[in-house]
């Protein structure tokens, strides 16, 4: 036994030696940096936060190295790393209508208050390669002041606090006024759960079921999504808004008793306004759906905005028809950490259980053929 585990031992380590290499690749071609991730991977690098639950480019982008670019991966250990540092409290809830925006649209108004910005989307690409981006490797091009994303947050936080001016409101606010759209409101009897310190447990509250979706797998939650869409939950959406930005971050020290702000985040911020509800006693109005996640994450909001509304079935009467608006279902697949170690597990040596049923297998078949020659 001795023998078997030491002789183990240095095969992993072979393999760990041999993962090295493979991450490096040619070594005749420059080393990927992580700057280099960080600041040309951006979108690799905020699915890998969000799902992670950690914001820090920086080590996002060296998850994302070390992983070899396999993301799933990389949010692993991520999530394995923000499981060692301390809790030194909790910030107010971020105030998205203070923010310093870098895209917003709305599909449901073309005027709308504080204007649409188009920002940085693929949306109106052809979807074509670009082989002219090739002709680019090893060409450097001094960077212009003040026109990236991280000059802006820069900006933003050594500027006095956000103004009237700077307020944008929401799509979903001015619908709320006339008693267009349902107001869901938050219960105060408790606070809210905390994902990162707990196990998910059923019947989840809105507040845990937003922090599941937000820590989600991007993939799952689209498939889910996409679901709703093609008829699997009473859903017919519209994407009342969709924003990205920087807003402040804001904590109560315990010493001080006071707000104060401690930086900025790069969020991507998604309302789906759905179809009409209503009853006897309220008239119909549209109902919601949100989605909130780091950086540039428009899709994974889109998806989470969707899946929230079809979880709200129990809440709006609705009768549950689709996977999509099981909770339980939903939830409890939507970690892709969890669901990669699951399944990964099955690459283990599973020796003792193989020849159990093995054997069980074995004996059922000698049964079978001795009941066959004794029956008439």
């Amino acid at each position: 036994m001795y023998v078997a585990v030491k002789g183990g031992a240095a095969a992993i380590e072979s393999s760990w030696r041999l993962l090295d290499d493979q991450r490096r690749g040619d070594t005749g071609i420059a080393a990927l940096t992580v700057a280099q991730i960080q600041e040309q991977l951006s979108l690799a690098v905020d699915r890998v936060m969000s799902e992670g639950s950690l914001f820090d480019p920086e080590l996002a982008a060296l998850a994302i190295k070390q992983s070899s670019g396999d993301l799933v991966e990389a949010i692993f250990l991520l999530r394995a790393y923000r499981t060692t540092l301390p809790r030194l409290g909790y910030s107010e809830p971020l105030d998205t209508a203070r923010i310093t925006l870098l895209r917003r649209i709305s599909a449901t108004f073309k005027e709308v208050p504080g204007g649409q910005l188009l920002g940085p989307t693929y949306d109106y690409t052809q979807r074509l390669l670009d082989f002219a981006l090739l002709a680019e490797e090893g060409y450097r091009e001094a960077p212009l002041p003040g026109n990236h994303p991280t000059h802006v947050a820069v900006q933003a936080s050594d500027t006095a606090p956000s103004s009237t001016s700077s307020i944008v409101p929401r799509i979903n606010d001015l619908l709320a006024r006339e008693g267009l759209l349902e107001t869901p409101q938050p219960e105060m009897a408790a606070p809210p759960g905390d994902l990162t310190r707990d196990p998910l447990m059923f019947p989840a509250d809105r507040a845990l079921r937003l922090q599941a979706l937000a820590r989600g797998d991007e993939g799952w939650l689209l498939a889910m999504g996409y679901s709703t869409q093609r008829g699997y939950a009473n859903s017919h959406p519209f994407a009342g808004e969709i924003r990205r930005g920087f807003v402040s971050v804001e904590l109560v020290p315990d010493e001080l008793g006071f707000e104060i702000d401690i930086g900025d985040l790069e969020i991507t911020e998604c309302q789906m306004i759905n179809q009409f509800s209503g009853s006897r006693d309220v008239p119909p109005q549209f109902t919601q759906g949100y989605g909130l996640a780091f950086g540039g994450s428009e899709r994974k909001t889109m998806a989470m905005a969707l899946v929230d509304r079809s979880l709200r079935a129990d809440e709006l009467g609705e009768t549950k028809v689709a996977p999509a608006q099981d909770a339980e279902f939903v939830l409890s697949h939507a970690d892709n950490v969890e669901a990669s170690g699951f399944v990964q597990h099955l690459k283990l040596p599973h020796y003792v259980d193989f020849q159990a049923e093995l054997e069980l297998v074995r004996k059922l078949r000698q049964c079978h053929a001795t009941a066959k020659k004794e029956a008439p």
